[in-house]
């Protein structure tokens, strides 16, 4: 299913709305002259960037220094044509870190090619390529004319320049010239690649607004409703008569038909025309455009739905809506994208530079590739790999490299835990969500007075252990948000309750993140705070809360989170007080290699002090319904880079850490299956009950039988046992044949 719908945080800039068009449909342009001054322009960009607003759209009539008094104001201000007026906005749009996306109307290559050096993309509406539509709604608008929009788009493409186009559907078009319409676009798309996304629009009839400025009556309207979630004064105006209604079918038969011929292209609809956005989403539209904070200038008065609004009306229905910028990511690239509005987005946006290798933060040494086999043989043979060697394994993108780190993570492997594949059957127990931290990778934890606040009371963890004592687990994982009422009393309670409850269940309980704030909240060491911990009844520490273990990435990700330092100090607590841990990592997000590289050394290090960790679990991001996700671009680590990672983790414990772990949770039974070949011995456990993932938007289930965990090591070939926490056998499910598979893969 798809997962995520996206849309820009843009504010328009009119420059100009002077055009030398007359298109029937139109409400936006003027014969008047209209033109910005600089002083304007520059109150404008200032107040985006106070607004920290990613994209300005700037919107502009045809050609308007065909009116002489436009032309006139242009030599005033400096400029010897409009699109230097233009590219000057677009300058001191890139000084605030605004990524200017320019629609102009038709345009010649050299135009285009001046505008790409200050643009991150360009756009432009195809509208229609039907040529009879000239004698009807484009009487008058040469520059309407089909084959001078696609000779623009066309250039654009020739330029590399990411750019968006669109057909306007309902001005008295066939269906078939629809069709048509994409059809051109895809020609063009499958030639040079740079259509990154089609706008199917809907006609709606616009008043005209003699004597007011559309500018002020969107941003008007834009304020109201974001204001107070309330759309009034939309007008409902009849069709006029060379127009063709449009309705919901008819947009999801363009949708299917985009997809079909443009399957890696946007497909965005604008959710102020109509009440069917959210169907046209489950119909396979993939973006809202831009949320425009001052409106909608070509149709004032039908306002965008906050950001906020959407998410809420998407998260109903189970899709995340994240912020994009106006070049997609596959874009962000320096083949695409000129020198100056690269240098903007590493420096203001750099988190939704995609994982590839282009620039995302400057690494403190060379990576160097050549390392790599030397390193998996290193690996192999359990001897520790030193920064350089881990940077190069962990950005590794050459196929026959990295099967073999696979084959040698694999190999360490059956070395260290042989071929039987181990699960636990466990019960997850998050006894409050609520939390004070506000961590952008989370989408978990809430504010006390949020309504989706919860905090069991004792009569709910008591059903719920019985619960789990009557599934038959052997492990209680308790964890909970960071409470601002909780005493340590309150901690050492809830461990004392789940004892006196099923005293044959091992805790495993309390993040370190949540031992540190015990510590905080008491005033006592961590050796004190584990002893009473122990003393209630705690069996062995999660070692989360770890993301990764390089200060850097945990100051952008979750600032008011414990250090490395702290960290690493309670897990040693923990070690020294008899009490075994996990220890983990959360990858995939917005860490870079050598700082995994770090990660791994501090846990590889911490290991060989203590002996107390008894499995490594890698969990990757799941960004769909957090900040960091909605928010910065982040999108959810393929299969394939979840597997490599896997495989070089098990490659930098060496010998140090026998057990490495799939999470299914995060990354699927199938890939957690796969992940057997990756250098990975166990899939973790039952949980019967999983929040954490869940709520950031994982949708791989909360909950799996003992006899999927079997069937899954079979299919790997691989016998299955069913262990403790502490990796004590408790039953074994040998291979059995083809027949025995089958059947469990069918109970």
């Amino acid at each position: 299913m798809r997962r995520r719908v996206t849309f820009s945080r843009n504010l328009t800039l009119s420059l100009s709305r002077t055009c030398r068009c007359y298109c029937k449909y139109c409400s936006f342009a003027t014969h008047s002259a209209h033109l910005y001054t600089p002083e304007e322009v520059l109150a404008i960009l200032d107040g985006a960037a106070r607004r920290h607003i990613k994209e300005l759209l700037v919107l502009t009539g045809e050609r308007p220094e065909v009116n002489p008094e436009v032309h006139a104001r242009l030599r005033c201000y400096g400029h010897e044509d409009f699109t230097a007026y233009v590219a000057w906005a677009c300058e001191r749009a890139l000084e605030r870190g605004l990524l200017p996306h320019t629609n102009l109307g038709v345009l010649s290559s050299d135009e285009l090619a001046r505008l790409r050096e200050v643009t991150a993309s360009q756009g432009l509406m195809l509208e229609s390529s039907s040529e009879r539509l000239m004698a009807t709604v484009h009487a008058g608008s040469p520059s309407k004319h089909p084959a001078r929009r696609l000779a623009t788009i066309r250039a654009a493409g020739q330029l590399k320049i990411p750019f968006t186009s669109g057909i306007l559907v309902g001005i008295g078009e066939s269906e078939q010239e629809r069709l048509d319409s994409l059809a051109a676009l895809a020609e063009l798309h499958a030639e040079y690649g740079h259509i990154q996304e089609v706008i199917l629009q809907n006609f709606v009839p616009h008043q005209r607004y003699y004597g007011r400025e559309p500018a002020h009556i969107a941003d008007a309207a834009a304020r109201e409703y974001w204001r107070t979630g309330v759309a009034d004064g939309r007008p409902a105006l009849p069709l006029p008569e060379w127009a063709c209604a449009v309705g919901i079918d008819d947009l999801k038969r363009l949708i299917a038909e985009t997809r079909r011929l443009m399957p890696d292209v946007g497909i965005q609809v604008p959710p102020n025309l109509s009440d069917w956005w959210g169907e046209l989403v489950a119909a396979g539209a993939t973006d809202l455009g831009g949320l425009s904070a001052n409106g909608d200038h070509i149709s004032p008065e039908h306002p965008f739905p906050s950001p906020h609004q959407v998410r809420k009306a998407l998260q109903r229905e189970g899709y995340a809506l994240t912020e994009r910028l106006c070049v997609y990511a596959s874009y962000i690239d320096p083949e695409w994208v000129s020198p100056a509005v690269m240098d903007t987005i590493k420096r203001r946006y750099w988190s939704f530079i995609p994982r590839r290798g282009s620039g995302r933060t400057e690494p403190p040494a060379p990576i160097r590739p050549e390392l790599v086999a030397r390193a998996a043989q290193k690996g192999r043979d359990g001897v520790a790999l030193d920064a350089d060697e881990l940077t190069a394994l962990f950005a590794e993108t050459r196929v026959e490299a990295i099967e073999e780190i696979r084959q040698a993570a694999d190999e360490l492997r059956q070395e260290l835990a042989g071929d039987t594949v181990t699960f636990v059957v466990n019960r997850n127990i998050n006894v409050s969500n609520i939390c004070v931290v506000g961590c952008a990778f989370c989408g978990f934890g809430q504010g006390k007075r949020s309504p989706d606040a919860y905090e069991h009371d004792r009569e709910e963890f008591v059903r719920r252990v019985l619960e789990a004592v009557d599934y038959g687990a052997t492990e209680l994982c308790i964890q909970s948000g960071i409470h601002p009422d909780w005493t340590l009393e309150d901690y050492l309670g809830w461990l004392a309750l789940a004892k006196e409850t099923a005293p044959q269940l091992h805790l495993h309980a309390y993040s370190p993140m949540e031992v540190a704030h015990m510590c905080d909240i008491s005033g006592l060491p961590a050796a004190e705070v584990f002893a009473r911990l122990r003393h209630a009844g705690l069996g062995s520490t999660p070692g989360t809360a770890a993301e990764v273990l390089h200060d850097g990435v945990r100051e952008r990700i979750s600032p008011n989170k414990l250090p490395v330092a702290r960290w690493v100090e309670i897990i040693e607590a923990c070690h020294r007080a008899g009490v075994r841990s996990t220890a983990t990592v959360m990858f995939g997000h917005i860490e870079e290699p050598w700082e995994l590289a770090e990660h791994m050394r501090v846990v590889r290090e911490l290991q060989e002090r203590t002996q107390g960790i008894t499995e490594f679990v890698p969990l990757s991001f799941i960004p769909f319904q957090t900040l960091l996700g909605r928010t910065h671009g982040v999108q959810e680590i393929s299969r394939e880079e979840n597997l490599k990672h896997t495989a070089v983790f098990r490659l930098a414990l060496g010998r140090t850490i026998t057990s490495v772990q799939a999470s299914w949770v995060k990354m699927g039974l199938d890939a957690a299956t796969e992940a057997l070949r990756w250098g990975v011995n166990d899939l973790g456990g039952t949980l019967m009950e999983e929040s954490i993932s869940r709520l950031a938007g994982s949708y791989h289930g909360t909950r799996l039988e003992p006899h999927e965990f079997i069937a899954a090591a079979h299919r790997a070939g691989r016998p299955a046992a069913e262990r403790t926490t502490l990796y004590e056998v408790r039953r074994r499910y040998p291979l059995r044949g083809e027949a025995h598979v089958a059947a469990l893969a069918a109970s």
